[in-house]
């Protein structure tokens, strides 16, 4: 199982720059960059709720699993 994030489709969505979704959100900015660069990057429980909170979306809008290859 490979779960992967969708964080640069949602800022892409959003029309903003990762700059402005660091700013949106308050994370370092290691942390929000990283988030919208690397999609095997998954955000813990507590930067997942702030983000649904920011955007007003639902969690798997940001995640997506990714099953195994037989």
């Amino acid at each position: 199982m490979v779960l992967k994030n969708k964080i640069k489709e949602l800022i892409d969505r959003e029309g903003i720059t990762a700059y402005r979704f660091v700013k949106d959100t308050g994370f370092a900015p290691a942390t929000g960059y990283r988030l919208a660069a690397d999609s095997t990057y998954i955000p813990s429980a507590k930067i997942l709720e702030t983000i649904c909170d920011r955007y007003r979306v639902q969690p798997g809008e940001i995640l997506e699993w990714l099953p195994d290859n037989p």
